[in-house]
């Protein structure tokens, strides 16, 4: 079959890599794509939020199914209008999507099935004098987050009152995210370690991944501004066999019985962020899509051809019984641009090792191919360096002995992915 991957990130080429080695994939197209994905397939220009663009390139190449990797074409409906041409989709259509396009959406839910989440109030821009009196009194620290999408950056945990001051008014006004601040969320801040949960939903049936841990922060030990990522790895410890009994019981089959009385046909990924408590988890999100970088470490663990399940899944024939998990971990250390988040340097020629280990392998995220075939810098998050081994630890050796062999003029990156497991950190 012929399979569109829509997107340009670290995640969207991990699913043409998986696509790719698929015996189901007679072609695999992907767009906007980027420069690794440019050396790998071919890739077709696209505004990810042209809905009519993206249904015209489908029917043009003939796809059969169609992969839609960022939030943002989801919640503008791409599925809905690629489903009506007759397109196979792997990704929710625009209800669904509402789950993570709308914080105060996802938390009603949360609501009305019990699923253990943050204590929490919402504010629309109108009510600017009740949210000011409300953050003033809340215990701090407080998390402020605008509702709407805002490309992973609409969530600020205050440490002062001035700054939950600021990050409400700068929401509300729309200063700070423009529309996605009009309404916005006030929680409680939940104490305890993250991780993601990755599942595969099919209606009420899902596949569920192993549970990953990122590292949003840009420095090592967890230090500096938040990012969308820097380094992820799978299985995460701190999700023990009895925690994870905990969440299929208290958050994913809550959220099936949801999905079914809501009448949502939830074709896609539901990725849920975790807060491991000492009370058990709490849910802090729902997103719709597949994680980046957790994306890179979690396809690798499937016994099954990803592109089998998510066609299952877009054809409502998924059988979670048939899937099974391979033994081992998985490590992805990502390599950025100097000065991300803020502003950095591109056009960077990139020298690449002309071979790789077996269980290792590199994902393009914020890159872009020369007419001459050189790879350059793009963006903030620029490589992502991808490990499978028996252990952690050899996963990471793996990967970061790769990492010696690339180098650009800017690049930075965390030399501690995995410390939370126990890993040394390298160099």
């Amino acid at each position: 079959m012929n399979v569109l991957v829509i997107g340009s990130g670290g995640r969207e080429h991990a699913l043409v890599k998986a696509c790719l080695a698929s015996p189901l994939a007679t072609r695999v197209i992907a767009a906007p794509g980027n420069g690794g994905m440019e050396a790998d397939t071919q890739c077709f220009p696209l505004d990810v939020e042209n809905v009519p663009s993206a249904v015209e390139l489908a029917k043009r190449e003939k796809i059969d199914l169609a992969i839609i990797g960022p939030e943002v074409p989801l919640a503008l409906g791409m599925a809905d209008a690629l489903i009506e041409a007759g397109v196979l989709v792997y990704g929710p259509t625009f209800r669904g999507a509402q789950l993570e396009a709308s914080k105060a959406v996802c938390k009603d839910f949360f609501a009305k099935y019990g699923i253990p989440t943050a204590r929490s109030r919402t504010f629309s821009s109108a009510e600017m004098a009740d949210a000011l009196a409300y953050v003033e009194a809340e215990p701090l620290p407080v998390v402020i987050k605008a509702s709407g999408l805002a490309a992973g950056k609409g969530v600020i945990i205050a440490q002062s009152r001035e700054e939950a001051l600021e990050a409400t008014r700068g929401m509300l006004d729309g200063s700070m995210f423009g529309e996605a601040g009009a309404q916005i969320v006030v929680e409680e801040c939940l104490v305890g370690d993250e991780a993601s949960i990755t599942l595969m939903v099919c209606g009420e049936k899902y596949v569920m991944l192993p549970a990953a841990q990122d590292h949003k922060r840009v420095g090592e030990g967890d230090s500096g501004p938040n990012t969308g990522g820097m380094g992820a790895y799978c299985p995460a410890p701190v999700v023990t066999p009895e925690m994870e009994k905990r969440i299929v019981t208290e958050v994913i089959e809550p959220t099936m019985r949801g999905f079914a009385a809501e009448g949502y046909d939830f074709r896609g990924t539901l990725f849920i962020g975790i807060m491991v408590t000492a009370y058990g988890p709490m849910v802090l999100e729902f997103n719709v899509r597949f994680g980046d970088p957790e994306t890179q470490v979690v396809l690798p663990m499937l016994e099954a051809d990803p592109l089998r399940l998510m066609l299952d899944c877009a054809r409502g024939t998924l059988d979670p019984s048939t899937v099974g998990i391979r033994p081992g971990s998985a490590i992805v250390v990502v390599l950025a641009a100097k000065g991300y988040p803020g502003s950095y340097a591109k056009g960077d020629a990139i020298s690449l090792p002309a071979k790789l280990p077996r269980n290792v392998s590199i994902v393009h995220a914020g890159t872009k191919r020369a007419a001459d075939g050189t790879i350059l810098s793009a963006g903030g998050r620029v490589l992502g360096v991808c490990a499978h081994a028996y252990t952690l630890q050899q996963a990471a050796d793996a990967a970061y002995d790769v990492i010696g062999q690339i180098s650009w003029q800017n690049m930075n990156y965390r030399r501690d992915i995995g410390h939370r497991a126990g890993l040394r950190k390298r160099g």
